[in-house]
């Protein structure tokens, strides 16, 4: 109990609380900070989950050595065109340092072979969402492309994106994410978000934009409560993380401009979206405008 603000709970109400997540990740941070297994069961008022595959905590700890080793990367000589790319947005190299940006090397398993030699299994590499399996084994799922680690607003890496650098890459998508995993789901995740979060939960407000690199713009330029979805449109899922951020939990739906009040004072809560003007932008705009009369708590 705080004798200063009146609040007061168990450990995971604590959490729930200093964090600004809720209670389900409480659990799962607990759980994985101290190495504790969690078996989770199916229900009818939720989401199941398979207690299935590789520990968390393993993945996260594969994830983790998985950014250290992009950032490794990002000075030599192989990614220079990474270098040049991030360079040519004006990006300085202490700008990729804030933003954790790396380089996944050209070849088939460098990344395997380090995450190996740290004594990860080639069950947790796949299961981290970093490795796929081939016919002599198993590969880099992210190769000779700059990379941006995707992380919960806690500051645990869960996945990575990252852009294409050559024409000859075998993989045509410019972008590409980590695919769905334990840690990692594209409709739950948002870029930047451990980055922007006190300056969300300040300000009540946030800024979505369309890519990882104008979540680095927007807050170079001064705009800190700017995020990102990571490969997907801004969805139902997306929305709860945010109007939990921006206290916005009284709504019945997402609100792109809502009432709000903190110890009787008004203040105004806020959803603004910057998509760029082309098809694909205005259609990923009004699925997100089509958010705001929706029913579903």
């Amino acid at each position: 109990h705080c004798f200063g603000c009146g609040l007061g709970g168990d450990v995971f109400k604590y959490v729930e609380q200093s964090e600004n997540i809720d209670f389900r990740e409480a659990v799962e941070l607990l759980a994985d900070k101290y190495h504790i297994e969690l078996h989770y069961e199916n229900s009818d008022n939720g989401p199941s989950r398979e207690n299935t595959g590789s520990k968390r905590t393993r993945l996260l700890e594969a994830c983790e050595e998985a950014q250290r080793f992009f950032v490794s990367q990002i000075l030599t000589k192989e990614a220079l065109p990474a270098r040049k790319l991030l360079g040519g947005r004006n990006f300085s190299q202490a700008d990729c340092e804030r933003f954790g940006c790396g380089y996944a090397p050209q070849g088939w398993d460098n990344l395997v072979r380090h995450l190996a030699s740290k004594g990860f299994t080639q069950k947790e590499i796949l299961d981290a969402g970093l490795a796929r399996q081939g016919q002599r084994g198993i590969y880099d799922y992210f190769r000779g492309r700059v990379t941006w680690p995707i992380r919960d607003s806690t500051g645990r890496t869960l996945g990575f994106g990252a852009r294409k650098l050559y024409e000859d890459d075998q993989i045509a998508a410019k972008y590409i994410n980590t695919p769905d995993t334990q840690l990692y789901r594209k409709t739950q995740v948002l870029y930047g978000i451990d980055l922007a979060k006190s300056a969300i939960v300040k300000k009540r407000q946030v800024v979505i934009v369309e890519g990882y690199t104008d979540v680095m713009a927007m807050h170079l330029a001064g705009i800190d409560t700017a995020i990102a979805t990571c490969g997907t449109a801004f969805g139902a899922e997306h929305a709860k993380i945010v109007r939990r951020l921006i206290a916005d939990d009284s709504l019945g739906a997402v609100q792109l401009v809502g009432p709000l009040k903190v110890k009787d004072q008004p203040l105004s809560s806020r959803i603004v979206f910057t998509f760029d003007g082309d098809a694909a932008g205005q259609k990923a705009a009004l699925h997100a405008f089509g958010l705001d009369s929706a029913s579903s708590p």
